[in-house]
């Protein structure tokens, strides 16, 4: 999936990073605005989980919607 898609179409995919982060709120997901750094940080904080995992688990998430168009 490129990234630069998820950002430039971030209303469409926020409903699916919220349904597999569900405690990011909609506030950090318009803090967010479809940065990768920024998702991973959040994800990061709220979980509190490794920078590194937080990177592995965008790229699971990536994988799983390569071929989603908004």
């Amino acid at each position: 999936m490129d990234w630069n898609i998820v950002e430039g179409n971030w209303k469409q995919f926020k409903g699916k990073v919220k349904t597999q982060w569900g405690k990011l709120t909609d506030d950090h997901l318009d803090v967010i605005a479809g940065k990768r750094d920024q998702l991973a940080g959040k994800i990061q904080e709220s979980y509190g989980i490794t920078k590194d995992e937080a990177e592995k688990q965008i790229k699971d998430f990536e994988e799983r919607n390569k071929d989603e168009r908004p």
